[in-house]
């Protein structure tokens, strides 16, 4: 798949000019010094695209568009300081913003550390016709406490990594010639209790490089001393209409109370033919557009072009133009009587990847706008619908994507260990910041707070206030381990798995994380050695098969109410190789064409599982076993294995993740066999549902039905040969299994179902 393939559409009528006037920013950054990346581990292809005059030129905010702005992005000085030191009176080279610190694009790739202070600056000047006007100066994030000075002057200070902040930076600013602008950072990375994602200062495991400062977009625009401060934008598809929420910023007042001279005009537009209107009154409850038919969905993501004006006594004095998508996220059940996700009012199965949004050259902040584009396009090819944003939030663009692409997106709260009271309540603060400023995107559909018990706390309240602050979407308590039995969904982690929770009346059941099989590939990798990944790999082809046959044991667990997966990751990071593409995307490691079919298949009607033989999951099923190596014919019919003792399945070990052990195995070998009785009818498609830790053999009336090696963690479903499917027959048949254990957690039960599809 080539990137250039797809084109982008999207409002192209508000965005050229917007990129004309940002490349003029850049223009006056390239004068500031000469730049080349760091010597880093690994690049992208899109490294050598990166510089002074193209560092991520793209307008910033694509759903507030103002059509004046300038971009800020290109070489600063900085320096790194003690942490208590004052302002330096030099400093100590030139950096490309908005990549981190420690990124090779940022052509420093040096660490900080909570015990130094990292300082920015540089000089930028305000256009003549920007004169009369308020200028504000905008940031897209800062990693993780900020303080902002203009010409001396102390404009901002913020605390958090993930939310953007802004400041009326007006009266700072000289009557003319150079501004010179200052930003000191201090950010204690895992030193300290704040929300930080999966950042650390010695990297491993699934552990990575930390992120220091500015990482996303600076920019700076005029408005009048009136201006639109903030859209909220809330579909209703039953009533097919758009609730418009509007902010408004009064220059000198803490109030937005308009006089009533003031009025909104709203407009959204379905291509370049107008859909809905409004005229009236400004106010702070907005406005409604109505009779917005179109809907967004993955498979048809549309989306409509928004206009709103601000206007007094008739005259224009803000607009800003953006887009929307009509859709609904809820919880309804389905044909079956489970409770499943629904969107827009219709069980829609939702797969895709763990997505950790990191890059080997610029860390947190993508080389340029395509690379950002390039994984969702990967993933759409790949067959997915969703990803889930892992412990970390994107730029905006990154959900604009989404939007235009359709992608569903699970939004994780960056986690911390929110130690003590003031960093919780710290963490309160960001995750109501990070859902007010992304509110608007129809691409995120659910909100997940925790994750696995890092830094979980009061779940039943936050999901509350979830819910309070968003009522539009649903609410994910926490993701792995340590559910609360609150919120819409009950999640659970299954590596590799898959598994599925147990269906309840009131909570959808979902797979969080799965899967992590991993390859790594010579030149391709962080480092050479030492890689690492939940199960390994040796080739793409054996990667790819043991991929498939994951999706081929998820879909049967859809029949028992599994609503959603999440199969890690979609790229490898850092030391973890376990991705569907490299960590350069050079390689796409499995086979594209049979990974978009299988996973097709997940959103076909669930299929009908009918237990054949059962396993003990559930209750206990008597078996005949022996631990001493019996005669050669043990799994035919007419062996005679009445000296073997008789005992309830699972066989195995307490502890052994997700095991119903009834009977303790502790040697190494053991062999099974029981009797089952069949009917006259013939069974079309019957599957082993097997559970074994580690490598088995299992016979069906003397034939090998499957071998299969390592381990599983849950049940799981396998094809059985033909040879053996031939081989059962109306009246007694027989089952026969041997197992066998070299280390950790032991298990062996099997039953066998059959699987069909729904006509």
């Amino acid at each position: 798949m080539n990137a250039g393939d797809y084109q982008e559409t999207f409002s192209t009528r508000w965005m050229v000019p917007l990129l004309v006037t940002c490349c003029l920013a850049s223009t006056c950054a390239s004068a500031m010094g000469s730049y080349k990346p760091a010597d880093g581990p690994l690049m992208t292809r899109w490294a050598k695209e990166v510089g002074p005059k193209n560092a991520l030129p793209e307008y910033p905010r694509p759903q507030m568009v103002r059509d004046k702005w300038l971009n800020l992005n290109g070489l600063w000085d900085y320096a790194i300081t003690a942490r208590d030191a004052a302002e330096p009176t030099a400093f100590d080279g030139k950096i490309l913003v908005p990549y981190p610190i420690e990124s090779a694009l940022s052509g420093v790739m040096k660490q900080v550390g909570p015990d130094k202070r990292l300082w920015y600056s540089r000089t930028f000047s305000i256009p003549a016709r920007w004169r009369n006007q308020r200028v504000l100066l905008h940031f897209g994030a800062v990693d993780w406490e900020a303080t902002v000075f203009v010409n001396g002057k102390q404009v901002a200070t913020h605390r958090g990594g993930y939310d953007p902040f802004s400041a009326d930076i007006t009266d700072a600013l000289e009557p003319q010639g150079q501004q010179r602008i200052v930003v000191s950072v201090w950010d204690p990375t895992d030193a300290g209790s704040q929300p930080r994602g999966k950042q650390i200062r010695n990297p491993h495991g699934i552990w990575y490089t930390a992120v220091t400062g500015i990482w996303q977009t600076v920019w700076i625009e005029p408005v009048n001393a009136v201006s639109i401060g903030k859209l909220s934008l809330t579909p209703d598809i039953d009533a097919k209409r758009l609730t418009v929420g509007i902010g408004y910023s009064v220059a000198g007042s803490d109030t937005a109370t308009l006089p009533g001279s003031y009025t909104i005009e709203a407009t959204a537009y379905d291509g370049k033919k107008k859909a809905a209107s409004y005229t009236g009154v400004a106010t702070a409850e907005g406005c409604v557009l109505e009779g917005l038919p179109k809907l967004w969905s993955p498979d048809e993501p549309f989306l409509y072009d928004l206009k709103v004006a601000l206007k007094a006594d008739g005259q224009v004095v803000d607009e800003v133009a953006g887009y929307f998508g009509m859709r609904k996220i809820s919880l309804g059940k389905d044909e079956t009587g489970y409770l499943r996700l629904c969107l827009n009012n219709k069980p829609l199965f939702q797969y895709g990847p763990l997505d950790q949004g990191w890059w080997p050259d610029g860390l947190y902040t993508a080389p340029t706008d395509e690379a950002l584009a390039y994984d969702l396009r990967v993933l759409k090819e790949l067959g997915c619908n969703m990803l889930r944003k892992h412990v970390k939030v994107e730029p905006s663009r990154l959900y604009y994507w989404c939007d235009k692409l359709g992608l569903l997106v699970w939004q994780d709260m960056p986690n911390g260990n929110n130690r003590g009271s003031e960093a919780r309540l710290q963490f309160e603060l960001e995750w109501k910041r990070i859902m007010e400023a992304f509110h608007n995107h129809p691409s995120i559909v659910m909100w997940v707070p925790f994750n696995e018990g890092w830094g979980q706390h009061d779940t039943e309240r936050y999901v509350e206030l979830t819910k309070q602050w968003d009522p539009s979407r649903l609410v994910n308590n926490a993701s792995g381990w340590t559910d609360r039995g609150v919120g819409d969904v009950h999640d659970i982690h299954s590596y590799p798995g898959p598994a599925t929770p147990p269906a309840e009346p009131n909570r959808a059941a979902v797979l969080g994380e799965f899967g992590g099989l991993g390859l790594p590939l010579a030149g391709h990798t962080w480092q050479a050695e030492k890689n690492w990944g939940y199960r390994s790999y040796t080739d793409r082809e054996s990667l790819t098969t043991a991929y498939l046959a994951l999706l081929e044991n998820l879909r049967p667990l859809i029949s028992e109410g599994l609503s959603a997966a999440v199969y890690t990751q979609t790229t490898d990071v850092e030391i973890e190789v376990n991705g569907w593409m490299t960590y350069d995307r050079e390689i796409v490691k499995v086979n594209m064409d049979k990974a978009h079919e299988a996973a097709k298949r997940l959103y076909l009607p669930p299929p009908i599982v009918t237990v054949v033989v059962p396993t003990s999951q559930a209750e206990a099923i008597q078996w005949r076993f022996t631990t001493d190596k019996p005669a050669d014919g043990w799994e035919q019919p007419g062996f005679d294995d009445s000296p073997w003792k008789t005992a309830p399945a699972g066989f195995g070990t307490q502890g052994t993740p997700g095991t119903a052990v009834r009977t303790e195995w502790r040697s190494s070998d053991i062999w099974l066999r029981r009797t089952f009785e069949l009917g006259a009818d013939r069974i079309e498609r019957p599957y082993l549902s097997l559970h074994h830790d580690e490598d088995a053999e299992v016979y069906i009336n003397g034939k090998l039905a499957t071998s299969v090696q390592g381990y599983t963690t849950g049940y799981i479903r396998l094809p059985i040969s033909d040879e053996a499917a031939a081989a059962l027959k109306p009246g007694p048949n027989t089952l026969a299994v041997h197992c066998k254990q070299t280390t950790g957690g032991q298990y062996i039960d099997a039953g066998i179902v059959e699987i069909r599809e729904r006509q």
